[in-house]
């Protein structure tokens, strides 16, 4: 059976050019990838999942409190039951908050990019939610190197086109699902709309990535990996080179449906302004090019909001 395979990128130091070639070749295959070794603390990832818990556990009344309306999903709460997964008939089983990237209000960005809210029954939250959304931010930039090589740009191509990206950390709940026959699923087959998405603490089960062959791959992660997977944005900037794959979360046939699920993934965006136009070397007489018109990042990012139904 395939398997999604896990990557050390200590090795992106001590055997690059192997590494970029096997981080490379899997995108290709799956998408998605392992990455192990990213020296991110146990602790930090512990103590943030914490942070969201508590959060999670306040009265539905309290957490509608920071539920913004009109603004999309963009910060703050949004509650259970409201996103749809493109094109289908359900909304997800989950609730989930946002944070955004902390920018001066008087950046170029501040009127697409709104400042964070912050739950005050939770004083730790903004403390540990921030540090680790840093912390992916900073190892997505590296990953992110590593996929320039291997098509052929430069090592530091994108790191400019995100340093005041519209990234969003998105804590997620998925509460136990009491009845056996429910049609919805926690989380409807998608494939994600930004550069890269990496998801922390992915060793529950759920996760299922679709593979070329048409079969459901389960993910499971072990030690300190983090899934990192291609979002949209990037397939079209790369003319699906690095195809953004389609997945989804399953409900549990088990036992385990009646336990609560928690999910921590960070939606790795460009800056608002960035240009999605394919690259040239990734244009082939084999893969000519599929999107002729460009489009900024951000006028993407509305396009697809609409679609799942946040805006």
């Amino acid at each position: 059976m395939k398997k999604v395979p896990t990557l050390d990128i200590r090795r992106y130091e001590t055997d690059r050019e192997a590494f970029v070639a096997e981080l490379g070749a899997a995108y290709r295959e799956f998408g998605f990838c392992c990455i192990s070794g990213h020296g991110i603390p146990k602790e930090a990832i512990d103590g943030a999942y914490d942070a969201f818990k508590r959060f999670f556990a306040l009265p539905d009344e309290t957490k509608r409190k920071y539920h913004i309306p009109g603004g999309g999903g963009a910060r703050g709460y949004t509650p259970f039951k409201v996103e749809t997964a493109k094109d289908s008939k359900f909304a997800d089983l989950k609730e989930f908050w946002h944070i955004g990237r902390e920018i001066p209000r008087d950046s170029r960005f501040a009127d697409v990019m709104p400042p964070n809210v912050w739950p005050a029954e939770v004083p730790d939250f903004k403390e540990k939610g921030y540090g680790i959304y840093e912390a992916l931010d900073q190892l997505g930039a590296r990953v992110l190197r590593a996929l320039a090589l291997h098509i052929d740009l430069p090592e530091h191509f994108f790191d400019d086109k995100i340093d005041s990206g519209n990234s969003i950390l998105r804590p997620i709940h998925y509460p136990p699902i009491e009845q056996a026959d429910v049609p919805n699923v926690r989380a409807g087959a998608h494939e994600d709309i930004n550069f890269i998405t990496l998801l922390v603490g992915a060793s529950a089960e759920g996760l299922e990535v679709l593979t070329r062959e048409g079969e459901w791959l389960p993910i499971t992660t072990e030690g300190d990996a983090i899934v990192v997977n291609i979002g949209d944005m990037l397939q079209r900037l790369t003319n699906h080179v690095y195809p953004s794959t389609t997945h989804r979360v399953t409900n549990p046939q088990n036992d385990n449906a009646r336990k609560p699920r928690y999910s921590v993934p960070f939606f790795l965006h460009p800056n608002p302004d960035v240009v999605l136009d394919v690259l040239p070397s990734c244009v082939t007489p084999d893969n000519p090019k599929r999107y002729p018109e460009p489009i900024t990042a951000h006028e993407y990012l509305q396009q697809r909001l609409r679609e799942i139904k946040l805006i």
